[in-house]
C-alpha cells in the first residue's frame, strides 16, 4: 500500500463515500456545503421561525399601542327607541303615563394625551324625540329635534403616566425580542456548523471503515492463500475471519450513524427528510491570530445579552412604579363644556341654546392597608437588585467564556500538530507492519491493531481540525468580532429590519 497524504485522502474521501455507500438512487442527491446549509437554515429552521413569530407578535403589539394613541372616531346609531312606562310624579303625588319614541346618533372624537395621560373628547349627539305624557285627564305632547355638542377633558392627578409606561414597556419587549432573534441567528450558525460537521465526520468514519474493510479483506485473502499453501497455521485464518467480520460490522454501524446524522441535519435545517444529501467540506484550518484583550473588550461593548439584562432592570423599575401606585393617593379632574339646543323645527335647533359647563374633581385617599404596600415595594426593590446583580454577573461570565474559548483555541492548535504527526506515524507503521504480515513475520491480530490505530488517528486528525473551526466560530459569537476577517460584527446587522421582512 502506497503512502497517501492526509490532504489527498481528504480530497478523495467524498468520491469514495459516493461510490461505496450505494447512494445511486432514483432521487437526485444534493451536494451540501456549509454556506448552503446556513442559507437553507435562514428560511427553513423551525427555531428561527419560532423566533420570528415571537418578534412579529411584539411588533404588532407595539403598532397597535401606537395606533391607540391617535384620534379615535366612533359613530353610534340608534334608529329607534320606544318605551311606554307608568311613573309617579313626586311633585304632585300623582301617577302618570309616559310614552316616548326617540331616534339619535352619537358621534365622538377621542384623543389620548400622551404627555399627561389624559383624554380629550369631542362629542355631538343629534336626534329626534316624540314624547307624550298623560296625567289624569291632561295630556302633554312634545316633538322636537335636539343636538348636544360638548367638549370633555378627563385628567388623572397625582399618579404616574400609565400611557407612557405601557408604551415604553412594549418598546422594550420589542427590543428584547429583536435581540433574541439576533442571538438566535448567531446560535443558528453555530448549531448548523456543528450538525454539518457531525455529518461530515460520520461520512468520513464510514469511508475510513470501508477502507479498513478493504485492507482487512486483502489481509484475509493473503492468509487464506498461505494456509492453503501450508505456509501459515490454521488459527491465522480464523483470526483473519474474525477481523473481517469485525470490519464488516464497523461499516454497518457507521452506515447507520451516517444516515442518522443526515436526518438530524435535515430536520434542523427544515429540509425535506427524503432528500438525499452529500456533504462537501473543507476542514483545513489555518491558524488565526487572536487578540484576547480585543475580544474581551468588544464582547463587553457589543454583547446583546448585556442589553437584555439592562432591559430586565428597566422592567423591574417599571414594576416598582406600578407597585408604588397600589393604594396610592390619587385624583381625577373632569372638565366639560357644551351647548345644547332643541326645537320642533330642524333649522331652529340652536335658536335658544343652553350652555352646559361642568367641573368635577375627585380624590382617592387610602387610610390603612395593614402594610401591604410597604411589603410589595420591598419585594419590587429586591427584584431590581437581583436584576442588577444578574447584569454584573453576565459581564463576568462573558469575560470567563471568552478566556475559555481563547485557551481552547491555543490548545487546539497544539492538538492539530500532534494529531497530524500521529496520523503520519500511524500510516508509516501500518505500511511497515503490512509488509511484515505479508512476509509471515506478524500475526493477523497484531496487524488488525495497527489497522485500527491508523483509522483512529485519521479520525482524530480530522476531528482536531473541525474542533478548531468550531472554537473559532464560538469566539466570534462570544466576542462579536470576526478575527478571520478582522472586523466587528455589528449587532444592528443581526436585527430583523422591515427591509429584511
Amino acid at each position: 500500500m502506497k503512502k497517501s497524504k492526509f490532504k489527498q485522502f481528504q480530497k478523495t474521501i467524498l468520491l469514495v463515500a459516493f461510490l461505496t455507500t450505494g447512494i445511486f438512487t432514483a432521487q437526485a442527491q444534493e451536494a451540501l456545503t456549509l454556506a448552503k446549509a446556513l442559507s437553507i437554515a435562514e428560511t427553513g429552521s423551525p427555531d428561527l421561525q419560532q423566533s420570528l413569530l415571537n418578534l412579529e407578535r411584539y411588533q404588532k403589539s407595539l403598532e397597535a399601542q401606537r395606533a391607540a394613541l391617535k384620534s379615535r372616531f366612533s359613530l353610534e346609531v340608534n334608529p329607534a327607541n320606544y318605551s311606554k312606562q307608568r311613573r309617579f310624579d313626586n311633585r304632585f303625588s300623582e301617577w302618570y303615563t309616559n310614552e316616548n319614541f326617540e331616534s339619535n346618533t352619537l358621534f365622538t372624537i377621542s384623543q389620548p394625551i400622551l404627555p399627561t395621560d389624559g383624554t380629550i373628547s369631542l362629542t355631538n349627539e343629534f336626534g329626534w324625540s316624540s314624547s307624550k305624557s298623560t296625567l289624569s285627564t291632561d295630556e302633554n305632547t312634545s316633538e322636537v329635534f335636539f343636538n348636544n355638542l360638548y367638549l370633555n377633558l378627563n385628567q388623572p392627578l397625582f399618579t404616574y403616566n400609565r400611557l407612557k409606561l405601557e408604551l415604553k414597556q412594549l418598546e422594550l419587549n420589542l427590543e428584547n425580542a429583536n435581540i433574541s432573534y439576533a442571538i438566535q441567528r448567531l446560535n443558528l450558525e453555530k448549531n448548523v456548523t456543528q450538525y454539518f460537521y457531525n455529518v461530515y465526520m460520520a461520512q468520513m468514519n464510514l469511508s475510513i471503515a470501508k477502507e479498513e474493510l478493504a485492507n482487512t479483506q486483502k489481509s484475509y485473502d493473503i492468509i487464506v492463500n498461505k494456509v492453503t499453501a501450508g505456509l501459515a497455521a490454521k488459527e491465522e485464518q480464523y483470526q483473519a475471519e474474525l477481523n473481517l467480520s469485525t470490519a464488516k460490522s464497523t461499516v454497518q454501524n457507521n452506515e447507520v450513524n451516517f444516515e442518522n446524522t443526515k436526518d438530524q441535519l435535515k430536520l434542523y435545517l427544515g429540509m425535506d427528510l427524503y432528500q438525499d444529501i452529500m456533504i462537501l467540506a473543507d476542514i483545513s484550518a489555518n491558524p488565526v491570530k487572536v487578540d484576547l484583550d480585543l475580544a474581551i473588550q468588544n464582547g463587553l461593548d457589543s454583547r446583546m445579552e448585556l442589553r437584555q439584562r439592562e432591559i430586565d432592570v428597566e422592567n423591574s423599575q417599571f414594576n416598582l412604579i406600578e407597585t408604588k401606585a397600589l393604594n396610592e393617593f390619587k385624583g381625577e379632574m373632569n372638565l366639560r363644556f357644551g351647548i345644547t339646543g332643541d326645537n320642533k323645527d330642524f333649522g331652529n335647533i340652536y335658536e335658544n341654546p343652553t350652555k352646559s359647563p361642568s367641573v368635577g374633581v375627585s380624590f382617592n385617599i387610602p387610610i390603612f392597608d395593614w402594610g401591604e404596600k410597604k411589603a410589595r415595594i420591598a419585594a419590587a426593590e429586591a427584584s431590581i437588585r437581583s436584576q442588577e446583580l444578574n447584569l454584573s454577573e453576565e459581564k463576568k461570565q462573558i469575560i470567563v467564556d471568552i478566556r475559555q474559548v481563547y485557551r481552547n483555541l491555543q490548545n487546539q492548535l497544539t492538538q492539530i500538530d500532534i494529531a497530524k504527526q500521529n496520523e503520519r506515524n500511524a500510516q508509516l507503521t501500518y505500511e511497515i507492519n503490512l509488509e511484515r504480515y505479508e512476509n509471515g513475520d506478524l500475526t493477523g491480530m497484531d496487524l488488525n491493531l495497527y489497522q485500527t490505530q491508523l483509522s483512529e488517528k485519521k479520525i482524530s486528525y480530522s476531528q482536531a481540525l473541525i474542533n478548531y473551526k468550531i472554537e473559532l466560530l464560538n469566539l466570534k459569537i462570544q466576542s462579536l468580532f470576526d478575527f478571520e476577517r478582522g472586523e466587528k460584527i455589528l449587532p444592528n446587522e443581526l436585527y430583523l429590519t422591515q427591509d429584511k421582512k
